[in-house]
C-alpha cells in the first residue's frame, strides 16, 4: 500500500512541493520563485502560468523521488489565500493577470458597499469585514474592467489559487474546498455542507459574480479526483486541501477551542480554534471555517497581518539593509534596545483589527544615532506589537489566548521569538518544524487517503515536539515599549484617516 504523500505549498513568493511519510517526517522538497508584479501602487499581480509551471516541476522532482505515483497515497495542496485566477476552461490558460490577496485596488468598492451599510449582511454571512484584502470585491472589479474575461462567456473559469492547480492538475475538475471557499466573501459558512447549497446569492449579487463561474465547494478531506496519468506517469488521487493559514492551524494541532498559532510568512495570521461554534468578533477580526472534515464544520477567529516576512524582505532588497534575512536577528540582538525607533510596517496597508487599506507605513524616532541595527530591530519588534494589539481584541472577544504557537520562515528567528514572549506575556511555542503550513496539508491527505481513521488521528500521529519561550522583562519595559508603538501607530492611523 501507498504510503506517502506529496504536499504543495503554494505561497506568495515560492511554490514548494514537499515530500512526507505517513508519519509526517520531511523525505525531500523541491522549490521555485514565484515574481510578484506591481503594475502601480496598491496593485499586486501573478502570472498564473508561472504558478502552474512552478507547481508541475516541483510535483515531477517529488514524484521521482518518491520512487514514482505507485509510491504516493495522495496529494495535499495548501495555498496563499485571497488570490484569485481566471483561466479558460477549453486550455486551462491564464486569461489575464491573478490578482494577489495584498493587492488594494477595490478599497474605493469596499469602502462604498460600507458607506452604504453593506457590511452587517457581509459579515454576518461570510464572517469577514468589507476589505480588498478578500476575493469578492476583486472579482467583481476584473469582470468589470478587463474586456478579455466578458468576451470568454462560458468558457471563463475564476477560483483561487488550489481551484486553480486541480484544474490543471486533474485536466478540468473545478473544485475549491470550504476553507478557501469562506476567503472570497461570496459564501454563506454558518450553513452546513448539506445546507448551504453551494454560493450564496446575496453575496454573489453584491460584488456583480455570477455563481456559475465559481468553483463547486467540497470538503478538506475528501478524495475529490485523480490527476491526470500523462502528468506523473499515472494517476495520483488528490484528496487534501486547505488555504495556508488553516492548513498551519491543523499542522501546529490547533484544533480545541482556544488554542492559537501564529504563522509569520509573508504577512503574519493568527487563528484561534472555536470548534464547532461560530463567533461573530466585534472587534474586527475575522471569522472562517478551519476545516470541514466530511459534513462536520469546524471554525476560527482570526486575524491578519499584511506584512511579516514581506517586511524583511523589503530592508533586505528595497532599502539593501540586510544582506540576507537570517543578518536581522544578529543587527537586533546588536543593540541594547530600539533606540527610539518604531517601525509601522503598513506597506500594503493595515489589516487587523484596524483594517486601513490607505495607511501607509512609516518609520519614526530617527536620529544621528539609529542605525541599521535600529531599523532592523523595530522591524521585528512590530510583530509583537502588532501581535499584542491581535491579543487584545481576541480578549475583547471572549477567546483569551493562553499560549502561542508559531510558525513560518520567520519563526526560526530566536530573538523575535524571545520578544513575542516578552511583548505577549505569554508562553510561545515553536515546532521542530516551522513549515506547519504543509503538515498540515499532509495531515488532511493522511486522512482523505485513509492512512488514519480521521483527521483527529492524523494529528496525533504527526505532529512532533518543539521549542518553548517565556516573558523575561519586566513590567515596567513593557509598558515603555508599547506606549512608543501606540504613539507611532496613532499617527499613521490619524493620517489615513484623514486623507480617505
Amino acid at each position: 500500500m501507498a504510503q506517502k504523500i506529496i504536499v504543495i505549498d503554494e505561497g506568495t513568493t515560492s511554490t514548494r512541493t514537499l515530500l512526507f511519510s505517513a508519519k509526517g517526517k520531511v523525505l525531500a522538497a523541491s522549490q521555485r520563485e514565484l515574481t510578484q508584479h506591481y503594475p502601480a501602487r496598491g496593485l499586486v499581480e501573478h502570472d498564473a502560468d508561472e504558478i502552474w509551471k512552478a507547481t508541475l516541476a516541483t510535483t515531477k522532482d517529488m514524484v521521482k523521488k518518491a520512487g514514482g505515483a505507485a509510491k504516493i497515497a495522495g496529494i495535499g495542496i495548501t495555498n496563499q489565500r485571497e488570490t484569485i485566477i481566471f483561466w479558460d476552461r477549453k486550455t486551462g490558460k491564464p486569461l489575464a493577470p491573478a490578482i494577489v490577496w495584498q493587492d488594494r485596488r477595490t478599497a474605493d468598492i469596499c469602502d462604498a458597499l460600507r458607506a452604504d451599510g453593506h457590511e452587517d449582511m457581509v459579515q454576518s454571512k461570510s464572517g469577514l469585514i468589507l476589505d480588498p484584502y478578500f476575493s469578492g470585491s476583486k472579482i467583481g472589479w476584473a469582470l468589470k474592467h478587463w474586456p478579455e474575461l466578458r468576451k470568454a462567456g462560458d468558457r471563463l473559469a475564476v477560483g483561487t489559487v488550489e481551484s486553480y492547480l486541480i484544474y490543471r492538475l486533474t485536466g478540468g475538475l473545478h473544485v475549491t474546498d470550504a476553507t478557501n471557499a469562506a476567503r472570497t466573501q461570496l459564501m454563506d459558512i454558518r450553513t452546513s455542507k448539506n445546507g448551504q447549497g453551494g454560493w450564496d446569492t446575496d453575496l454573489c449579487d453584491l460584488f456583480g459574480v455570477p455563481p456559475s463561474i465559481l468553483p463547486e465547494i467540497v470538503g478538506c478531506t475528501e478524495n475529490i479526483g485523480v490527476t491526470d496519468s500523462k502528468l506523473f506517469g499515472a494517476p495520483i488521487p488528490i484528496c487534501g486541501m486547505a488555504g495556508d493559514q488553516q492548513a498551519a492551524t491543523i499542522g501546529q494541532a490547533c484544533l480545541k477551542k482556544g488554542q492559537s498559532k501564529a504563522t509569520f510568512g509573508t504577512g503574519a495570521f493568527i487563528l484561534t480554534a472555536t470548534e464547532g461554534q461560530q463567533i461573530r468578533s466585534k472587534n474586527r477580526l475575522l471569522s472562517t471555517i478551519l476545516v470541514q472534515d466530511g459534513d462536520t464544520r469546524h471554525y476560527a477567529m482570526e486575524g491578519s497581518v499584511f506584512a511579516a516576512g514581506s517586511l524583511i524582505k523589503w530592508l533586505r532588497d528595497g532599502l539593501g539593509l540586510l544582506a540576507n534575512a537570517a543578518e536581522s536577528e544578529a543587527l537586533a540582538r546588536s543593540v541594547p534596545d530600539n533606540g527610539g525607533v518604531y517601525l509601522v510596517p503598513a506597506l500594503s496597508g493595515l489589516g487587523a483589527p484596524h483594517w486601513r487599506p490607505t495607511a501607509q507605513g512609516a518609520i519614526s524616532g530617527l536620529s544621528f544615532s539609529t542605525s541599521k541595527a535600529h531599523v532592523a530591530r523595530a522591524a521585528l519588534e512590530s510583530m509583537a506589537y502588532q501581535m499584542r494589539d491581535l491579543k487584545d481584541a481576541f480578549a475583547a472577544d471572549g477567546m483569551k489566548w493562553k499560549e502561542l504557537r508559531i510558525d513560518g520562515g520567520m519563526a526560526a528567528n530566536d530573538w523575535m521569538a524571545q520578544d513575542l514572549a516578552d511583548i505577549l506575556n505569554l508562553t510561545v511555542e515553536r515546532p521542530d518544524m516551522i513549515e506547519s503550513t504543509a503538515l498540515g496539508a499532509a495531515m488532511l491527505a493522511a486522512t482523505g487517503a485513509r492512512l488514519y481513521l480521521n483527521l483527529a488521528s492524523a494529528v496525533d500521529a504527526m505532529h512532533g515536539g518543539g521549542s518553548r519561550f517565556t516573558a523575561n522583562i519586566t513590567p515596567q519595559i513593557r509598558k515603555t515599549r508599547l506606549a512608543g508603538w501606540q504613539s507611532a501607530l496613532a499617527k499613521i492611523l490619524d493620517d489615513a484617516a484623514s486623507s480617505g
